[in-house]
């Protein structure tokens, strides 16, 4: 049966998730804080070592075995003749002036420069023993060895090192804290969490990953998604920075990596490796669209991801609150993948103008609203997809009449 004191450091190391042993380790150090406030030195190298079943508690003052370096001599160029210092003279000041101004001249002649040596860690009597001294205590000891000298507790702490204590104990568990966060999140970054919605501060949105606190900004919000208190939704881990009052976990809706995340839960076949994501271009809340092509011999890319009666694209849209998602068949013809980057309208011809790294495409003109998309917004997709710049021949009309539509229907002030 566990002692009551191991039963809290088992329960400090549950809520807060670090290791027992940097627990038991933090409360070592507060007790050596608390001798050196209470029975020992300042800046005294005491350690002390804490038993977590019986609670006893054993100090030494440690040192480090070193040699001291010889006194150090300053002795002039002339010997035992002293060099005295002088101020100089206005004349002598004028001659310096002169000096000065002939070195300015001279600025083709650049100064050789010296590696530094390395600096020489001091031998301090608080946490350093000579040979001589350590071999008091160990006969054998060489430089390098750490001398362990017991120390007796004369009494009980007083109040002062007990608040010392508790002050080292809440910023190490706090330090640990933070460390275990970072190590638990650097490694899903670029993955789905589930996460709670939590308050807003300002613009940001704070959620709630298990017991951690992540923020999202606001421009990896979806701009038409509410998000209330309680509910619970998926986000993207971007970012995770190391801060001094913790790490800053990133959280987004908006980055298309969220989409290629949500395609590899619900698609079996691109978890596998069967099918593979070449390409995506997404306006987060409106439309996304992806290619695809398969790895696999009579696989259906696009009939995969959609599913029987789209059940497969109807959970990733669901989870992206109603986003329209374009499934677009990946070509190595370049004509061919820009035409099928378009849909859903009907492409004529493709025309590649590869000097310029443009595409001058031409579409009935009954398909040219649904080339060009509302606000441009397919054929600009279609352009990030392929990674070409799509010209639609009598796209300018259209978006004229789209802009002059729009004017008449905005209230008039």
């Amino acid at each position: 049966m566990s002692s009551p004191l191991r039963s809290a450091i088992d329960q400090i190391c549950e809520e807060k998730n670090i290791p027992f042993q940097t627990v038991v380790e933090t409360i070592e150090a507060a007790l050596a804080a608390a001798y050196r406030k209470d029975f020992g030195e300042p800046d005294q190298n005491v350690k002390a070592e804490f038993d977590p079943d019986t609670g006893a508690t054993k100090v030494w003052d440690v040192k480090v075995v070193m040699e001291k370096p010889p006194e150090e001599e300053a002795v002039g160029e002339a010997g035992d003749q002293t060099i005295e210092a002088k101020l100089p003279s206005r004349t002598d000041a004028k001659l310096l002036t002169v000096a000065a101004d002939e070195r300015s001249l001279a600025s083709d002649v650049v100064a050789p420069t010296f590696p530094t040596e390395p600096e020489i860690p001091k031998f301090n009597p608080k946490f350093n023993f000579t040979p001589e001294e350590a071999r008091v205590h160990k006969p054998d000891a060489v430089i390098g060895d750490e001398i362990r000298l017991p120390l007796e507790i004369p009494g009980e702490f007083g109040r002062m090192a007990a608040q010392t204590a508790k002050q080292v104990i809440q910023q190490k568990i706090r330090e640990a804290e933070r460390a275990a966060v970072y190590e638990e999140f650097k490694d899903k970054i670029g993955t789905l969490v589930n996460a709670i919605i939590g308050r807003r501060e300002g613009r940001n949105v704070l959620v709630e990953i298990g017991k951690t606190s992540a923020l999202m900004p606001p421009e990896e919000q979806i701009e038409r998604e509410r998000y209330q208190p309680g509910s619970r939704l998926k986000v993207f881990i971007a970012e995770v920075r190391p801060e001094a009052r913790g790490p800053a976990i990133v959280v987004s809706r908006t980055r298309p990596e969220m989409v290629v995340q949500l395609f590899d839960a619900e698609i079996p076949e691109i978890h596998n490796a069967m099918i593979e994501i070449v390409a995506i271009a997404r306006e987060a809340g409106s439309r996304t669209k992806v290619a695809v092509r398969s790895k696999v011999q009579n696989i259906d890319p696009i009939g995969s991801c959609v599913g029987q009666r789209g059940a497969r694209i109807q959970t990733v849209i669901q989870e992206l609150g109603g986003e329209k998602i374009d499934i677009i068949q990946w070509e190595e013809d370049t004509a061919r993948f820009i035409g099928f980057a378009l849909s859903p309208a009907k492409v004529r011809s493709v025309e590649l103008l590869g000097e310029e790294h443009r595409a001058i495409v031409k579409v009935a003109e009954d398909q040219l609203s649904l080339a060009i998309g509302r606000g441009g917004q397919n054929v600009r997709l279609a352009a990030r997809l392929t990674g070409w710049k799509i010209d639609i021949s009598g796209a300018e009309k259209i978006l004229e009449e789209e802009i002059a539509s729009e004017a008449a229907e905005a209230p008039k002030v």
